[in-house]
């Protein structure tokens, strides 16, 4: 629980922060002055007490982000086990085990145990992300306490500490400003705006967001320019970066693959259990052997269960990892294949994601708005003899003057009137080779405090008074240029006679010339990649945390809509109920928090889409974990690379393209086998528990129902690198239990109906004996299950999708085998003898009806569910 402070300004300040403010304070402190947060948090002008400062380290621990305890890995280990499929699984080998099948039994633990292993490895790793933020953060500040400057550890740091700060320091916690001279602060690594952050004495708005709170100091950035000192007020796990680390080390939410999979387990639970219950009891009923009728319905429960699952996944999903890395992307997490498959909306960050990151010179122009080579010289002489530290504006007009091939080498510096952050503007004084009586000030720096030293204006030739209709004139271009997400600065200049030296008071009576214009520039390239990525059915949302013109301007300029904003101070005041309402039609989001970009990827995802999400500074690490597949790409922070699923080696993001394909080959791949097995599977289980009612023998024993779901399995196995369907990758696919319940009870009782027929066929048309009626019937429900995968693996006719050659392979292989089996003596403990030729063409007849059937049937299951779908879209309300 926070404590808070004392309110009453006459009391004496304590050495620690009293019970009724802290609360307040560490909340909301940007929206106080300073010299009241310094009375409230009890510092003094010459700093704390070593006193002070450690009791407030005894009250509030280290300035440190401490990772999360190392989770015991036993207990990790164990909780792979807790999905409902990998218990379905468990219970199936005792089962196998305990109606002495070991074989069947090794192979269900083998698969179990692999895959949960591949799991424990990718979980336990996470962990590494919270280690890259504790090194992102400074190790030694400058403190005064008692009056004097010490360098102290940053982990020392307490609030009410008073530091001093530099150009190139970095913000050891989140402070508040007491005083600056020209300080600026690159804060892209938390808000994403590329261009430095000016700072200053001052009160924020209480629900500003981060890139508004211009008095504010936040941990992780970095000093650009100029000088400061903070009062400390937020350390440790406190600050807004610690907020970033505390989302980042939560467990991971339940993706979209997860939550299928889950489903699906607690579907095979349910129908496991009724036919065990419903078996059991008829045959106990029936008389019939305790211990043959329990061991004849958990045989049944075990056909029903798809084993292979937990393998056909992970074969799948690292095949798809492997194809993925050959064309520059890694997989960090193999079920981010099958969620970037699903994806149908991709949520991204703006600089260095959508634009390269770099601040250029987009242009030089008059006062009328027309290039000037005149502009760019005297931006370039500021530029060069400027003598401050280095900033990517003048770094941008520095490579614009090299590109255009200016010469300046005619001119030398006299003098230079530094920028401040009063003043917001630099001026440089030289002189001409050619005219050496006669100096020339440039002034450079934010338009309006460039306009407010300029008396005249410059047009041409003509340079005459500033007039009002002139100011007019700039204001409207500057609001025209800031709409297009430009950043604007002005020039202005001044002759003197030769003199020694020149001071602020020198910046007076200047002639305006013209703008400059600076923007972060969209990748190469990135209009075509989100046009082809609608084209998949992916939408694409911009959330930043830039001003709403920049973001506005970048969304027109790569063709994404941005007619509904949404900015980060209306956020402020929505309910989440409200922001769910609003996410999906919504198009931008600027001006967002970090922890802000989480809440929306969260309402999205409450929506029912498959949010993606595409980042690559700290700021969207939460944004990252909390979407269904978070990508980032190498270039970005280490943060960022951990907390995402897969990482883009190359900056060219074609390459998501490319694994979005994957990614729906390999949803689709994996959902074959769901329908494939369960839809096979149920028919016969339903077919075997209606026969043993009613036939004085078992249809099947036990281990011949186990040898038919292994030698049904084998094919299966390949589907991992099946061909897909062109058509099945155009749109995004998503789970849906309620098909695959659909499609398996179709199927399912299709398959029954023959099983029947069979019945029929062999009792009254045959007159088999037991052991025939199961060799027999154990052939048709082991050819109809192989038949069933080459018909249902495409939507197409069977005839005109090919197979892959491995699954045609082995699925000849094991028909041939199945049809081999009754006449192998050499194999008598699964009780099959052999067929006589009037049996064996009435199983291969039955088998090529049905085969003919379901193909049929396929067709109008499609036709059936197309016209469904399209009625429940007509039915939603956008």
């Amino acid at each position: 629980m926070e404590t808070r402070l004392q309110t009453d300004a006459d009391r004496a300040p304590r050495t620690f922060l009293q019970p009724d403010i802290d609360g307040d304070i560490r909340s909301g402190f940007w929206a106080k002055p300073a010299p009241e947060v310094m009375r409230l948090l009890g510092t003094l002008p010459k700093g704390l007490s070593s006193t002070q400062a450690h009791e407030r380290w005894e009250r509030y621990g280290p300035n440190v982000l401490e990772a999360p305890a190392t989770a015991k890995a036993l207990r990790t280990f164990v909780s792979q086990f807790m999905s409902p499929l990998v218990l379905v699984l468990v219970i199936a080998a005792a089962i196998a085990m305990f109606v002495g099948d070991m074989q069947d039994a090794v192979i269900i633990w083998v698969i179990v145990v692999f895959t949960c292993i591949l799991s424990f490895v990718q979980e336990y790793r996470a962990s590494g992300a919270m280690e890259r933020l504790k090194r992102t953060i400074a190790r030694t500040a400058i403190v005064l306490r008692e009056g004097s400057e010490d360098t102290v550890p940053v982990d020392e740091l307490v609030p009410g500490d008073i530091i001093r700060l530099e150009a190139g320091s970095l913000i050891p916690a989140d402070s508040i400003v007491i005083n600056a001279v020209g300080f600026e602060v690159d804060e892209s690594i938390l808000t994403g705006e590329a261009f430095p952050a000016a700072k200053a004495v001052g009160v924020s708005a209480i629900d500003a967001p981060m890139v508004d709170r211009s008095n504010v100091l936040f941990a992780g950035t970095s000093a650009r320019s100029g000088s400061a000192k903070a009062l400390v007020v937020n350390t440790g796990r406190q600050t807004e970066f610690a907020k970033i680390a505390v989302a980042i080390e939560r467990q991971e939410s339940e993706t979209d693959f997860a939550r299928g999979i889950r489903q699906f387990g607690y579907l095979m639970v349910q129908v496991m259990l009724t036919i065990v219950v419903v078996v059991l009891a008829a045959n106990v009923l029936l008389q019939r052997p305790i211990i043959d009728s329990l061991l004849f319905s958990l045989a049944l429960a075990v056909g029903l269960t798809p084993e292979l699952l937990p393998a056909i996944i992970a074969v799948t999903l690292a095949r798809g990892a492997l194809r993925m890395e050959e064309k520059g992307v890694i997989v960090r997490r193999l079920a981010a294949i099958e969620n970037l498959g699903s994806m149908d909306l991709l949520c991204t960050d703006k600089t260095g994601t959508l634009t390269e990151g770099v601040i250029r010179l987009s242009a030089a122009v008059d006062v009328s708005g027309t290039p000037a080579h005149s502009v760019i010289q005297w931006a370039g002489l500021n530029a060069t003899m400027e003598t401050g530290l280095p900033n990517p504006l003048d770094e941008a007009i520095r490579a614009s003057v090299a590109i255009s091939g200016l010469d300046l080498s005619g001119f030398t510096k006299v003098w230079e009137v530094p920028y401040d952050f009063a003043r917001k503007r630099l001026s440089v004084i030289c002189r001409d080779a050619a005219n050496a009586n006669t100096d020339l000030m440039v002034c450079k720096g934010a338009l309006t405090s460039v306009i407010e030293i300029s008396s005249s204006i410059s047009s041409g030739a003509e340079t005459r008074p500033l007039s009002i209709d002139d100011r007019a004139s700039i204001e409207r271009l500057y609001r025209k240029w800031s709409d297009e997400g430009h950043r604007v600065l002005g020039i202005a200049i001044r002759q003197f006679q030769h003199r020694r030296s020149y001071g602020r008071e020198d910046e007076a009576d200047l002639t305006f010339v013209g703008f400059l214009l600076f923007q972060d520039t969209p990748k190469q390239g990135v209009s075509e990649v989100l046009k082809a990525l609608a084209h998949k059915g992916v939408r694409t949302k911009i959330i930043s945390g830039d001003n709403r013109y920049a973001v506005c301007h970048l969304a027109r300029e790569i063709g994404l809509p941005h007619r509904h904003i949404l900015a980060g101070k209306e956020l402020l005041h929505l309910s989440d109920d409200a922001l769910f309402a609003r996410a999906s039609r919504t198009d931008v989001y600027c001006e967002i928090d970090p922890n802000q970009k989480e809440r929306i990827v969260r309402a999205l995802r409450r929506r029912g889409h498959v949010v993606g999400y595409l980042g690559d500074g700290i700021n969207d690490a939460p944004a990252l974990k909390m979407a269904d597949v978070g990508v980032s790409v190498e270039s970005a922070v280490d943060v960022a690379r951990e907390a995402a699923d897969i990482v883009l080696l190359r900056k060219d993001l074609r390459v998501l393209l490319t694994g979005i394909d994957d990614g729906r080959r390999t949803f689709v791949n994996t959902m074959k086998y769901i329908s494939i097995t369960t839809s096979a599977n149920f028919g016969n289980m339903i077919s075997m528990a209606c026969a043993s009612l009613f036939l004085p023998f078992l249809p099947l024993l036990a281990k011949q129902i186990l040898l038919n779901n292994f030698l049904s399995d084998i094919p299966a196995l390949a589907i991992a690198g099946d061909s897909v369907d062109k058509e099945l990758t155009e749109r995004p696919p998503q789970w849906d239990i309620a098909d695959i319940r659909r499609f398996t009870f179709t199927f399912g009782l299709t398959s029954s109906f023959f099983d029947l027929l069979t019945f029929a066929f062999l009792i009254w048309g045959v007159h088999a004996s037991s052991a025939i009626f199961q060799t027999a019937w154990f052939v048709v429900s082991l050819l109809t299950e192989l038949g069933i995968i080459v018909i249902i693996r495409t939507r197409r006719p069977a005839w005109k999708s090919a197979p892959s050659r491995a699954l045609l392979v082995l699925t000849t292989i094991v028909a041939a085998l199945g049809l081999l089996l009754p006449y192998q003596t050499v194999i008598p403990v699964f009780g099959f003898v052999p067929l006589p030729m009037s049996v064996l063409g009435g199983v291969i007849t039955i088998t090529v009806i049905y085969m003919v059937s379901c193909e049929t049937l396929k067709h109008l299951f499609i036709k059936h569910r197309h016209f469904r779908v399209r009625a429940m879209k007509m039915r939603v309300v956008p």
